[in-house]
């Protein structure tokens, strides 16, 4: 794969900025409009993403991009893992709140066909961190075992993915704190960690 040129680099995140914007603005991405409000020719995103197709999946590329950034990937020093765990929701709520594409791209608004297949993979490929990360704590019983990992993974990802959907659309919105809190209640229940049960830290902030 060729390395992109620094001015490259630069026309591709600006052609990637219009369309983001574009795509909140409107609801919609089309070629000729991303041009304009780039302020360049309507070949060149063509030049750089192939079709508008390819210009969508870039788009939600560089969104889970800057979330694996924020929160995904991110390492947590914490020595509990529940504690790390409470600090990456509330750094994934953060994000989301803060980013403009995460209600269209939490609703599955953003493209069908290429895009709706390549927004699964990068899901998919989220389960599976989240996979190794649960089976990591039920092996030094900070999970309970028994559970399959990967079905919780899926399951606290999608039920709290809705969760910040909805919350997002709301007007106004839900304070971002109380948001997480509610968010870490819900995956404290799904994986049976002790205290869930009684609802504790249901209404506070998750690194309290």
């Amino acid at each position: 794969m060729t390395t992109p040129t620094p001015r490259g680099a630069a026309s591709r995140a600006l052609l990637l900025r219009a369309a983001a914007e574009e795509l909140t603005g409107s609801g919609r991405v089309e070629v000729a409009a991303v041009a304009r409000r780039a302020g360049v020719s309507v070949g060149l995103p063509y030049r750089y993403f192939g079709s508008r197709t390819g210009l969508l999946i870039a788009v939600v590329e560089s969104f889970y991009e800057r979330l694996a950034a924020a929160c995904v990937l991110r390492e947590y020093d914490d020595p509990a893992w529940a504690e790390r765990e409470s600090r990456r929701v509330r750094d994934w709520v953060g994000f989301l709140y803060a980013e403009p594409l995460a209600p269209m791209i939490l609703g599955g608004l953003v493209g069908e066909g290429e895009v709706a297949a390549f927004r699964t993979r990068r899901l998919a490929g989220i389960v599976e961190l989240g996979a190794r990360n649960i089976a990591g704590a039920q092996r030094t019983g900070e999970v309970p075992a028994g559970g399959d990992a990967e079905l919780l993974a899926a399951a606290t990802l999608a039920g709290a993915s809705a969760m910040v959907a909805v919350a997002l659309a709301r007007t106004p919105r839900p304070p971002a704190e109380e948001v997480a809190a509610q968010v870490w209640a819900f995956i404290r229940g799904a994986m049976n960690l002790p205290g869930a049960a009684s609802g504790e830290d249901a209404h506070r902030a998750p690194d309290s």
